[in-house]
């Protein structure tokens, strides 16, 4: 492994491991066969297992966004002997999904709590759909200058802005293309995918119908129900669980000056907003974007993705169209196999958890499309929202 920076002082790097992972069944929105809560409990009961741990040994839980299933329910649903952290990361929807991990192990690090569960629940029936507008009466924030024109819902909300990017960039449909047909071919792979055994070719994506330009069908994200979970311990405990660790090599949140400037006037309009962050995580880890063997990335529309991998340092804007190819992005043997449960786009949507879970397998080796190099994987969580968050696990190998 190269290194790029020496690790600050003051760092995750290597302090923390998840030694447990879970989910529940994954449906399309609505048609869960049981309650949101009831999903997220056979999540965490899927990792506790996984790691072969007892659940009233968990003391901490952390979730990101808009989770509504609160740490206190759950604790007294698992039956927890004493709570001792409860970590919410504040706003950007699945912007935060990395920033959870990274505030649990904060939390372990710091000596608040011993062992602390990530997790992320959505039952759509039950709540609504992320893919429609909301339904409020008022509006405020960014709202309030968005919603009296129609523009309600995420792919029109995203779409002005992926525009610019396309523009800016020069972005030909054939790289957006690729993001899609690689999630598809590596959902074919998984069983557990909503997409499974519905393979997708560059005719039916070409030919899909428009939702919001640059956006047609197979560019926008799948709408599902389901739960995951992440068991994270202190690094000096791992030899106690089972399973080989993923440690936590780096992580970053936040977002630049202005980011959140109403209207559509940030500064770094058109563009993922996570270069800043990239810096920060490579930093922490001590290492940089040719160290990283897998990426997961926050899919819910494909111009997010190649928002997101420039700005992590993968290519330059130039090389854009000539590095994002289906071979390139492909498992076992691509370059930089992207999203390889299938990712939001065809795999489920569970706001970004999901793809730490399929991280953690690619650094463990039990991925159903593993990579040639798993030693260090990059999770990526939603760009051009405030905050977002990145997070890079990594073996034994790499410490």
């Amino acid at each position: 492994m190269s290194r790029h920076a020496a690790a600050p002082a003051a760092t995750l790097r290597g302090r923390t491991a998840i030694v447990g992972i879970g989910e529940s069944d994954f449906t399309r929105h609505g048609r869960a066969e049981a309650a949101e809560f009831k999903l997220l409990l056979r999540a965490v009961l899927a990792a506790c297992a996984d790691a072969g741990l007892d659940p009233r040994d968990i003391d901490g839980f952390a979730s990101f966004g808009s989770e509504r299933n609160e740490p206190a329910r759950l604790a007294s649903a698992l039956g927890v002997r004493r709570l001792r952290a409860t970590p919410l990361q504040w706003g950007g929807g699945g912007g935060g999904c990395c920033a959870a991990v990274a505030n649990a192990a904060a939390a372990i690090a710091s000596g608040m709590a011993r062992c602390v569960v990530v997790y992320r629940a959505l039952a759509q029936g039950q709540s609504g759909r992320f893919g429609q507008g909301p339904q409020a009466a008022t509006a405020d924030g960014e709202r309030a200058y968005l919603d009296p024109y129609g523009v309600t819902a995420p792919p029109q909300r995203f779409a002005m802005q992926f525009q610019r990017f396309v523009h800016d960039h020069r972005v030909q449909p054939a790289a957006l293309r690729a993001i899609a047909l690689a999630s598809y071919r590596h959902a074919q792979s998984n069983p557990r995918a909503l997409m499974h055994g519905r393979p997708l070719d560059a005719h039916a994506y070409d030919t899909a119908r428009w939702i919001t330009e640059p956006l047609r069908l197979f560019d926008c994200c799948v709408e599902t129900d389901g739960a995951a979970a992440v068991v994270l311990v202190a690094a000096e405990r791992v030899e106690e669980f089972a399973p080989p660790p993923a440690y936590v090599l780096g992580a970053a949140c936040g977002a630049s000056c202005r980011a959140a400037a109403t209207a559509h006037n940030d500064p770094g309009y058109g563009r993922a907003g996570q270069r800043e962050l990239a810096r920060d995580l490579y930093a922490m880890a001590g290492l940089g974007s040719r160290d990283v063997g897998v990426v997961q990335s926050y899919a819910n529309f494909t111009p997010a993705v190649a928002m997101s991998l420039l700005d992590h340092g993968f290519f330059e804007p130039a090389q854009l169209n000539e590095f994002l190819t289906l071979e390139r992005l492909s498992a076992p043997d691509g370059d930089l196999p992207l999203n390889t449960a299938g990712g939001h786009l065809a795999q489920c949507y569970l706001q970004g958890l999901e793809l730490v879970v399929e991280a953690v397998r690619q650094v463990r080796g039990q991925s159903c499309n593993q990579a040639a190099r798993s030693d260090v994987a990059l999770v990526i969580g939603a760009p051009a929202v405030v905050p977002s968050s990145n997070l890079m696990l990594g073996s034994r190998r790499t410490l």
